[in-house]
């Protein structure tokens, strides 16, 4: 149920989210810290969806930047697709994954990939132009 919720909170795409369970539980096998946002935002008091380097650092039972494996209980009520891709995760062995601003996800199996596809994104987010009120 745990895991599920963090696939329930991580994307809202369906055919993704097979994907981001094996993720979560290639980096639990290799004892790697899960280190998803949504933990982060977990309990925290205000509605704000901005996470700023002192949240990540933050120690709280549920920030997997900070403890090790899942966190100590659900984060979220886990709808039927994140149970079963939970239960059945994709065959990959991907280890990163990083929001694309479109809903969707780039998944990558080495650090290099995912620091250079980071890159990527925040260029493309920083060159958008602002929209007028």
């Amino acid at each position: 149920m745990t895991l599920a919720s963090l696939v329930e909170e991580e994307t809202a795409r369906p055919e993704e989210r097979r994907l981001v369970a094996a993720v979560f539980l290639n980096r639990l096998h290799r004892g790697m810290p899960l280190q998803s946002d949504p933990t982060v935002l977990y309990g925290r008091a205000d509605a704000s969806r901005t996470i700023t380097r002192a949240d990540l650092a933050r120690p709280t039972p549920y920030n997997t930047y900070t403890i090790s494996g899942l966190p100590p209980t659900p984060i979220a009520n886990p709808g039927k697709d994140a149970l079963e891709a939970a239960l059945d995760p994709a065959p990959v062995d991907y280890l990163y994954f990083v929001a694309r601003g479109d809903g969707s996800h780039e998944f990558s199996t080495t650090l290099a990939a995912h620091n250079a596809a980071v890159a990527r994104y925040q260029r493309a987010h920083h060159q958008r132009p602002e929209r007028s009120p």
